[in-house]
């Protein structure tokens, strides 16, 4: 009996107790198309290669959940990501169950040479989870969180997405760093590093994560700890999709009010200068426990305007007192702070970033708010609804976590800029991606690096890894000599 059909055997029973509703979708019969021929592929340097109709069937039987190709009922749905500016068409898509198909998926991709994209919450900014002529491992259908209160740990399947691990957590009165649009993956957010509106009292979610189940390039499956496997376990926290699969993510949990004060303030875009120069001071000395950060840009109807999102996860009555006088500069046009639900700020940007939009992004990390990084933020405002510049705040335990601790790169900048967009036509296409660019390259002197998680445009990886990079490379030529996971912000294994 091959490793395939021993994965199938051995977890049936189990599968079908885990997925009763596998049951309802009928047999494997039904659930994969059959192929009476080889079809059409694409390797992992590009090249046009066959897929033989013996290796897919092999592939097909040997996973609990379906092989879909092009004609298969579920493919058009499956292949769509997030970003409605990815419209790519794999070979083939395989959605896995648990870590078995995972396991089968990888090493049919491996064997056959085919280009492999990997799947969790769809979200990739840059369309890396869907691929062009390859395989798609989809992991949506493993998307459960369990929480074990007592221990203060999260247990999140590969697939699962940010709504579900905050919810999770607090039911349980616990929260860990998740991010800012709750439709997103927990894979590919954390494995890039993990900024969220509780990174500077708690640190990125890397910060926080204690642990993997992650499925290599040699089809297996490793349970990776600080204890058990150091050198990848130190990878996964920040080098992305470049070590393999990640099935089960385990994550540090705290103790946490859901009810705290949060919100938004906004002034007209002729206050920028005194709001920006302001923040500029006042932002160096805030506690861990208030998280603020400004954001520029341009209602539908052409209206410009600068905003502060805040979320403090202290004493209220000290959190107000900290915020009176952000309050004070200019005259705010609205003001929505006050004690809610941290839910309310968790999904209040899902429906901006939802599904089917056509968004383009770029990042840059800043070390410093300067005066001149002000000016540049200030002249190079031009009025476009489709462009917008966002900020993450880092600095409070983020910085206190060491440069080389885990291979996140970038613990000394003092906040992370986005520079993105959507829109549904098209032909938006040229015109919001050049205002975003233009607005990037404005900025450019005034940072270093990107997150991983964001940039389009295939920046180098290297440079933006600094002196992690080595290391990573290394560890990259142990676990996936061949590069078989490189569509990501791609380290070249060294051998």
């Amino acid at each position: 009996m091959n490793r395939r059909q021993f994965c199938k055997t051995s977890v049936a029973a189990g599968v079908a107790a885990t997925f009763p509703l596998l049951a309802a979708c009928g047999d494997k019969a039904t659930m994969a198309v059959d192929v009476d021929t080889s079809i059409a592929a694409v390797a992992l340097d590009g090249s046009a290669i066959e897929l033989e109709k013996a290796a897919i069937k092999e592939l097909t039987d040997a996973m609990q959940g379906p092989v879909m190709l092009a004609d298969h009922a579920d493919y058009n749905s499956a292949r769509t990501i997030w970003n409605g500016m990815h419209d790519k068409h794999p070979a083939l898509i395989a959605r896995c169950l648990n870590s078995n198909d995972v396991c089968n998926a990888v090493s049919f991709a491996r064997d056959n040479n085919v280009l492999l994209a990997v799947r969790g919450g769809g979200h990739s900014w840059p369309g890396k989870s869907v691929c062009e002529g390859g395989l798609m491992l989809d992991l949506s259908a493993m998307n459960t969180v369990e929480v074990n209160a007592d221990d203060r740990r999260a247990f999140a399947g590969g697939g699962s997405l940010l709504n579900a691990l905050d919810n999770a957590a607090l039911e349980h009165g616990l929260i860990t760093t998740a991010g800012v649009v709750s439709h997103t993956g927990v894979g590919g957010f954390t494995l890039g590093g993990g900024f969220g509106r509780l990174n500077r009292k708690h640190g990125l979610a890397v910060d926080n994560l204690m642990g993997v189940e992650i499925v290599t390039a040699d089809g297996q499956v490793r349970h990776v700890t600080a204890e058990t496997d150091p050198d990848l376990y130190w990878a996964v926290r920040g080098g992305g999709g470049n070590f393999g699969v990640v099935t089960q993510f385990e994550f540090q949990l705290h103790p946490f009010e859901r009810k705290l004060l949060s919100g938004s303030i906004v002034w007209p875009i002729d206050q920028i200068r005194d709001v920006l120069e302001f923040y500029g001071e006042w932002a160096q000395g805030l506690v861990d426990d208030l998280y603020v950060g400004p954001a520029i840009l341009t209602m539908p109807d052409g209206t410009g305007v600068v905003l502060m999102e805040v979320v403090y996860s202290g004493d209220p009555v000290v959190g107000e007192k900290l915020l009176e006088p952000l309050r004070n500069i200019g005259k705010p046009i609205d003001d929505s702070v006050g004690l809610q639900d941290y839910m309310i700020m968790q999904t209040q940007e899902d429906a901006a970033f939802g599904h089917g939009i056509r968004s383009y992004a770029k990042s840059g990390m800043v070390k410093e708010f300067t005066q001149g990084l002000v000016d540049a933020m200030i002249d190079s405002y031009v009025p476009d609804p489709r462009a917008a510049l966002f900020s993450h705040t880092a600095g409070g335990a983020v910085s206190r976590v060491g440069e080389l601790d885990t291979a996140f790169p970038h613990r000394n900048a003092e906040l992370m800029l986005v520079f993105a967009g959507g829109w549904m036509d098209a032909e938006d296409d040229a015109g919001g991606i050049e205002a975003i660019r233009n607005s990037y390259y404005a900025l450019e002197p005034f940072m270093g690096g990107y997150y991983t998680n964001i940039n389009f445009d295939g920046e180098a990886a290297a440079g933006n890894y600094g002196p992690a990079y080595d290391r990573l490379a290394r560890i990259k030529g142990n676990v996936d000599p061949d590069n078989l996971f490189r569509l990501n912000s791609n380290v070249k294994p060294k051998i």
